[in-house]
């Protein structure tokens, strides 16, 4: 067995001495030369299967370490240090701080799980390390998706490191990122929609209403201002601003995701429930009293509404969240008509192609129109049919009554 294992391995010369620095050796068919230089040991290719002219090769070799023409590249930096480098970058950018919310716990994942793997460096960070830390993340039931977008921003952060110069070239080279299939989302009828807010208590039912007949984010009702609210003119702006946060003390600022200010319409529902509630605080929705904010008067809670309306659809057996508020409005403009520009404008998608994943509703008032159609086109011709039924009887009835008559027309004359 150690004779098989022994012949396996390629063969490879005893060293030759060539220079003060330079040794060569074959390894297969192909010649190659090692080297001490600054305390470091090199060994490279000499690309040849002539011993003669590995010689004459590794003697220019020689040539340029004594003229210092080889010249020891400079260490790689830590994964820590360009994760730092880079999320700094991020933030003179002017990225939301949803962005830098949404990078961070990525690089502090790919952080641990390459010390887990004992690699530092960020040149250490190649193809075999992203593939394993993505199978990893789909063992333990990472949705697709996710991990497509944690290879995403681990492709970035090599990019970042590469533009700087602190890597000399991509060990990332060759990926290949194939976004997986989106999972369609759920939405509701516009009757379930009811439903749902019509089991919602105050003060949830008006945010739960808001979201339903504008299709705003969640963020964007949880920053939205009375600054925002025009009653004269009828709109909701949704704008970056910014403000004290109440949890840290600190200056904070947001902006919409899609960094644009929009408007969007106040229809008649909407404009019933902002005029009803109190204004307690220059935020619109409000969190409840609690012993941290006595007053109640800080923005509302994303965490605690979902589970408020988890609750309710529970209750009622449907699936949705927060968001789907937003799709199933989206979807229901677009299957009653509304032109897929306006829809972008209260939407706020500046991508059509967006636009095109609510639009899965029409097949299903698709089918649901095309039984109507089918419907009326049977009621239609069982009605003709009925109408011919109707007076064949009728003509065979005349008849009838007409040979009867001249049968006693006969009998009167004989």
């Amino acid at each position: 067995m150690q004779d098989n294992d022994r012949n396996a391995r390629p063969e490879r010369e005893a060293y030759e001495q060539v220079g003060e620095y330079v040794r060569i050796f074959r390894r297969g068919n192909t010649w190659y030369a090692n080297l001490q230089h600054e305390g470091k040991q090199h060994r490279q290719s000499l690309k040849t299967k002539s011993k003669k002219e590995a010689r004459h090769r590794a003697l220019r070799l020689e040539s340029a370490v004594r003229d210092g023409g080889i010249k020891r590249p400079p260490e790689a930096p830590t994964i820590v240090q360009v994760i730092d480098a880079y999320q700094a970058f991020l933030e003179m950018e002017g990225r939301s701080p949803s962005t830098l919310a949404k990078y961070r716990p990525v690089l502090q994942r790919l952080l641990l799980f390459a010390a887990r793997r004992q690699a530092t460096k960020i040149t250490e960070i190649d193809l075999r390390l992203v593939d394993a830390y993505r199978q990893a993340r789909l063992a333990a039931g990472t949705a697709p998706i996710t991990v497509h977008n944690d290879a995403v921003t681990i492709k970035q952060l090599m990019d970042f490191a590469l533009s700087r110069g602190m890597i000399a070239k991509d060990p990332l080279q060759g990926i290949k990122l194939k976004k997986p299939p989106k999972r369609p989302q759920p939405w509701w009828t516009w009757e379930e929609v009811q439903t749902i807010l019509a089991a919602a208590r105050e003060p949830q039912r008006a945010m739960l209403t808001v979201l339903a007949e504008t299709g705003m984010r969640i963020g964007e009702e949880k920053h939205l201002t009375w600054e925002d609210v025009d009653f004269q003119h009828g709109f909701l702006l949704i704008q970056p601003k910014e403000f004290v946060d109440p949890q840290t003390g600190q200056s904070a600022s947001w902006e919409p995701k899609t960094r644009n200010r929009r408007a969007i319409p106040m229809n008649p529902v909407v404009r019933a429930v902002l005029e009803q509630l109190p204004r307690k605080s220059r935020w619109v929705f409000t969190a409840g009293p609690s012993p941290k904010y006595p007053k109640g008067d800080h923005y509302l809670s994303e965490r605690r509404l979902l589970q408020y309306l988890k609750g309710i659809l529970n209750k009622l057996g449907l699936e949705g969240h927060l968001h789907t508020f937003r799709h199933s409005l989206i979807s229901h403009a677009l299957t009653s008509g509304i032109p897929p520009a306006i829809v972008q404008q209260w939407a706020g998608h500046l991508d059509p192609n967006i636009i095109k994943e609510y639009t899965h509703v029409a097949d299903r008032a698709s089918q649901a129109a095309m039984q109507r159609l089918s419907e009326e086109n049977h009621n239609a011709t069982n009605g003709k049919e009925r109408e011919n039924a109707a007076e064949d009887s009728e003509a065979k009835q005349a008849q009838n009554k007409h040979s009867h008559l001249e049968e006693r027309h006969g009998e009167s004359a004989t």
